[in-house]
């Protein structure tokens, strides 16, 4: 806790809200001290990210992790089941979920795989179960501490708006959820803990700037949360409890560099946050802790290895945090710092 000199005549056990800092303090007789308003679960995350699949060379199993608060480049943490493109990832504090992904070689074609690992060890991912409600790719995945989402993606040209959940501490196939509002093909998704939002990609015929919004817990179709500053597809996504943050992406004029980002608990547009270190979209994964976003890979039209990061609850441009192994496009990430992003 931040300390504080004393004010006033307070005594012992006395609080007052410190109008600057916007937090309660308690007095202990001789100084101020900030209260940690953040819950328990907020308190306890991790700062692991993880980054999986993607296009390098080629398709490749390729798993590599960061320590979200520590600027540098990744290291290898093991392999997926299979070779790995636009596919979405999802995580509790201690498992990450890689569901989906393009098989090929038309580009219609999808598998319904859905891989696990255990996000502080390092080793290969073991199966989980199947995408049971729809096999599709290029889709926004989202989580809370137990249960994650997958929703919208395509599958055999067909474009669809379908929410389905896992358990993430169990296996077994996913079951469905609910609807989008909208058919919706390469969205992005983020959450807190009780929340997650859909950041819509094409809609069909054309992309949107629509954002819905579902409680994790409850069963049930999308709602309107507001709208992006922009349309687009592919963004990065990341988020800790109060704020979502996306990235990048493509839009009808082309890939952009705009971060944006909203306030997860308060349906509203999202707000300008700042510009990346150069325009992407594609990316191949965003991750978070409790303070900082990271955004990593995408094209910019070519592939790139760059990373970027953000701290969440402040606005201003992206600042350079490493690289991945190699150039990369088209690989989901997640975290232990609060839950999934994809």
């Amino acid at each position: 806790m931040k300390e504080y000199q004393v004010i006033g005549n307070a005594t012992s056990g006395s609080f007052r809200f410190n109008t600057d800092s916007s937090k309660l303090e308690i007095y202990n007789g001789e100084q101020w001290f900030e209260i940690d308003s953040t819950s328990p679960e907020e308190q306890t995350g991790g700062t692991r990210g993880l980054f999986a699949g993607g296009e390098e060379s080629g398709k490749t199993n390729r798993i590599q992790f960061i320590n979200v608060d520590t600027a540098g480049n990744t290291s290898d943490f093991g392999d997926a089941n299979n070779n790995l493109t636009s596919h979405k990832a999802l995580s509790s504090r201690t498992r990450g979920l890689i569901a989906g992904h393009f098989v090929g070689p038309q580009p219609t074609q999808y598998s319904n795989v859905i891989d696990f690992v255990t996000i502080a060890s390092t080793g290969n991912a073991l199966d989980y179960g199947d995408l049971a409600v729809f096999t599709g790719g290029q889709r926004a995945a989202c989580s809370s501490a137990t249960r994650g989402l997958v929703l919208g993606g395509m599958y055999q040209g067909v474009h669809n708006n379908t929410i389905e959940y896992m358990t993430i501490a169990q296996t077994g196939n996913s079951i469905d959820f609910g609807d989008l509002t909208s058919i919706n093909v390469g969205p992005s998704g983020l959450s807190s803990q009780t929340r997650g939002l859909c950041f819509f990609g094409n809609t069909t015929p054309a992309r949107s700037n629509g954002i819905d919004f579902v409680t994790i817990s409850t069963l049930g179709n999308a709602a309107d949360f507001g709208d992006s500053t922009t349309t687009g597809n592919h963004r990065g996504t990341a988020a800790n409890a109060v704020r979502g943050v996306t990235a990048g992406g493509n839009t009808d004029s082309g890939v952009i560099n705009v971060i944006q980002f909203v306030t997860i608990a308060t349906l509203g547009n999202a707000e300008d946050f700042g510009d990346l270190t150069a325009a992407r979209a594609g990316f191949s994964g965003g991750c978070a802790s409790r303070t900082r976003g990271v955004f990593a890979g995408g094209y910019t039209p070519s592939k790139t290895d760059a990373i970027d990061y953000v701290q969440i609850m402040s606005t201003g441009n992206g600042i350079d945090f490493g690289n991945l192994a190699a150039n990369n496009q088209y690989a989901a990430g997640c975290s232990n710092g609060h839950g999934g992003l994809g």
